[in-house]
């Protein structure tokens, strides 16, 4: 697998910056995730169980979802020099097999002396907000 991270340093990113990417999210990666996390809760997995939910339809796992703003962290910024430090997370709809998402992270504080990044992050589907929550990064470098 070819590594092609960002190397952004601390002095390049400025308050306000933005950084993104899409996704579409399948019924094999959710197959992969839940053979991953053990998390087989057939609203995820079995289509003739979501059939009968109130969605009508298999839903996303959302730390699936949400564990793409580590693809953000680690490959958009800050890239090969950060270190996640921790991520809040407030889900606000649901993800369906096949939708795409935009990814987004906004730096919206900096703390010299720690060489960290504090991000609004946010999941949307077109104009939907799926999760919403604040990152923090460390640069290593």
């Amino acid at each position: 697998m070819e590594n092609k991270a960002k190397i952004l340093h601390y002095d390049e990113v400025e308050l306000g910056s933005k950084y993104s990417f899409s996704r579409t999210i399948t019924n094999n990666d959710v197959i992969k995730y839940s053979l991953l996390t053990g998390d087989q809760n057939p609203l995820h997995v079995s289509e003739k169980f979501a059939k009968n939910s109130q969605f009508g339809k298999n839903v996303v796992h959302g730390m699936l979802t949400a564990s793409l703003f580590s693809t953000l962290v680690g490959m958009h910024c800050p890239g090969q020099n950060g270190l996640y430090l921790s991520q809040t997370l407030k889900f606000r709809m649901p993800l369906f097999y096949d939708d795409t998402v935009l990814v987004t992270g906004i730096v919206v504080r900096k703390v010299v002396a720690l060489k960290i990044i504090i991000m609004k992050t946010e999941i949307f589907r077109d104009d939907d907000l799926l999760i919403s929550g604040e990152a923090q990064v460390q640069f290593t470098k």
